[in-house]
């Protein structure tokens, strides 16, 4: 599919794009559903042709033009997500991949190909890419910094600079266009899991790199797992040769169910922030809580310190599900320093704010009063321990 879909001729509203972009050829295909195609190769009678066509990709990344060749090269069905995804993060093009860890992995191996290994980043971020950068397992090296350090920290071989805002689990967020110019020439990746579009399109403000675990909020289900950079288009053809190199692509049902949950992204994102901020209020008012956290931007995430021993809360929902991951249309509860970020090193952990008693709490799109309840019986279960008998939110609710 070509990448032409990308300018489109009228501006539209982020609602409209998440519904038709990626689909534009649909009436002219005569079908309207987006096709599924589940090929791993096709058709070709002109060696001659595809000899040509594959140099090219070699040699520069680009997509193919006409028909497709192998699956790790590219799939139609794949970069009908890759295109919509791109227009609603308002950039040139977007590269899927197998999962959010193979995104990023593509990414450091992107710049690492140029000799820049090592990379500047702000705690916290996701568990997992935490330890990704931390480990060196991909001869990378770090340099963890706060927002007002990162450009003391940036060395001749920096080749990113790495934030998620608001942060994996505590939601903490960063001036985005004030990391930007700390950055100087160094690229600025920007983890908008959280966000997501919707709320936050890191590219209006400066970020070169926008990464997705689209397991998340842009399939919205629990039932796909997939990974998107968002980016300009000479990063994308650097990423396309990783990926065909490493083997990372994003299955092609993977690509049809994310394209079908851009559709309602908006809705569910907007839906279930409400009830969010609503659960944020509540909770800072529970002489049980001892601290809330919920990000100015707003969004679906909460996260919450408890007086009393957080594994009683976990085992005390009914209605909400005690399990990882996040940004389905069900209500998830976890404790990331039991799981989500028990590959961080403890220190590094609760230096970053993730403390032994917080909870993070994804919210869906169940009825809050339902939530509210099963929230409240399973603080119930644990004994209370207050100071005060007073609690505080981190950040303003009201927005």
């Amino acid at each position: 599919m070509e990448n032409e879909a990308f300018a489109a001729p009228v501006p539209r509203a982020l609602a409209t794009e998440a519904v038709h972009a990626g689909r534009e050829d649909l009436a002219r295909l005569g079908v309207h559903a987006p096709p599924l195609d589940l090929s791993t190769t096709y058709p070709s009678y002109d060696a001659a042709g595809e000899a040509e066509r594959i140099d090219e990709f070699a040699a520069t990344g680009a997509r193919l033009e006409g028909p497709p060749v192998y699956a790790r090269l590219d799939n139609p069905t794949t970069a009908r997500f890759e295109t919509a995804l791109a227009r609603l993060e308002g950039t040139e093009s977007a590269v899927a991949f197998a999962s959010g860890m193979a995104a990023l992995t593509a990414v450091l191996l992107a710049r690492a190909s140029q000799g820049l290994r090592h990379v500047v980043a702000v705690r916290p971020i996701y568990g997992c890419s935490d330890h990704l950068l931390s480990a060196g397992l991909l001869g990378t090296e770090v340099t963890w910094t706060d927002p007002a350090g990162i450009a003391a920290a940036i060395r001749p071989d920096t080749g990113l600079v790495m934030v998620e805002t608001p942060a994996n689990p505590t939601l903490a967020e960063v001036d985005l266009r004030a990391v930007r110019h700390a950055c100087g020439a160094v690229p600025l990746l920007v983890d908008n899991t959280f966000a997501t579009p919707v709320l936050q399109r890191p590219a209006e403000h400066g970020a070169r790199i926008v990464l997705h675990s689209a397991t998340k909020y842009l399939g919205g289900h629990g039932d796909v797992m997939g990974g998107v950079v968002a980016c300009d288009e000479e990063f994308a053809r650097t990423l396309r040769l990783v990926r065909f190199a490493t083997g990372g692509i994003l299955h092609p049902m993977a690509g049809y169910l994310l394209l079908r949950g851009l559709s309602t992204l908006p809705v569910r994102v907007r839906a279930a922030s409400t009830t969010a901020a609503d659960l944020a209020c509540r909770l800072s008012a529970d002489p049980r809580v001892a601290r809330v956290h919920y990000p100015r931007v707003g969004g679906a995430m909460v996260s919450f310190e408890v007086y009393g021993d957080p594994h009683h809360v976990i085992a005390g929902v009914r209605l909400i599900t005690p399990a990882v991951s996040l940004g389905s249309v069900d209500t998830l509860i976890q404790h990331p320093a039991s799981i989500s970020h028990r590959i961080v090193a403890e220190g590094d952990r609760r230096a970053a704010g993730v403390s032994d008693r917080l909870l993070r709490l994804s919210v869906g799109l169940e009825d809050v009063e339902d939530l509210w309840r099963d929230l409240t019986e399973a603080l119930s279960a644990q004994p209370v321990r207050t100071r005060n008998g007073s609690a505080r939110l981190s950040s303003p609710v009201a927005r």
